[in-house]
């Protein structure tokens, strides 16, 4: 069995990833502000009440491309991301509240969201923790809540990516570990659409709180 990272290589694996980010702000924008994730969006609002603005929580929501497509949608979004500078940058450009958390660290509060859109996010979690994450995504949802998820699939690899930790699961290990934290499946698939399998290197998975 693998033995558990230490508290200070979490600490270190934590300052690697959000330096890599906190030094590339502006181009990680520019490289990604036009990337359509519009099937993602659509796929967590199916499952999501139709008749009132809902309070989603963008759990990852780098420089903000995302909130502005919630907050277009008349919902009412609030972002979370471990880069001050990401947070600084989604606060200008959506014009909504943004929480500068760790996500080893995290402070959410108990049965607020109607949603969580996780994309591209949840996979810098070290797979030792990713339970305790998921569990606690899980209480800042109300009743019959959404997770939606969508992370790079991989073997059950873990490691650095360059400065970037990274977890890449396969489908029978992530649907066990959400299934664990309380969720029941409500749909996946593979991205990006119409592309062969091996091509398709993101998982996207849709969770209903139970």
């Amino acid at each position: 069995m693998k033995q558990p990272r230490t508290q200070e290589e979490l600490e270190q694996l934590v300052r690697s990833t959000l330096g890599h980010y906190e030094g590339r702000v502006e181009a990680f924008w520019q490289g990604t502000r036009d990337h359509d994730v519009s099937q993602n969006i659509e796929t967590l609002l199916r499952y999501l009440p139709k008749d009132r603005p809902l309070q989603i929580l963008d759990f990852g929501c780098g420089p903000g491309r995302d909130l502005l497509d919630w907050k277009s949608r008349g919902h009412l979004p609030i972002g979370l991301d471990g880069s001050l500078g990401f947070c600084e940058k989604a606060r200008a450009l959506a014009g909504v509240e943004v929480w500068h958390q760790d996500f080893l660290a995290l402070d959410l509060p108990d049965g607020l969201f109607d949603g969580v859109f996780a994309n591209a996010s949840l996979f810098h979690v070290p797979s030792q923790e990713m339970p305790r994450v998921l569990r606690e995504l899980c209480a800042t949802l109300q009743d019959d809540g959404v997770l939606f998820a969508s992370n790079p699939r991989g073997g059950d690899v873990e490691g650095y990516n360059d400065q970037r930790y990274g977890t890449y699961l396969c489908l029978e290990t992530w649907q066990q570990l959400v299934t664990e934290a309380g969720f029941v499946e409500l749909e996946h698939y593979y991205r990006p659409a119409g592309r062969p399998r091996d091509e398709q290197p993101w998982l996207a998975s849709a969770w209903r709180k139970v």
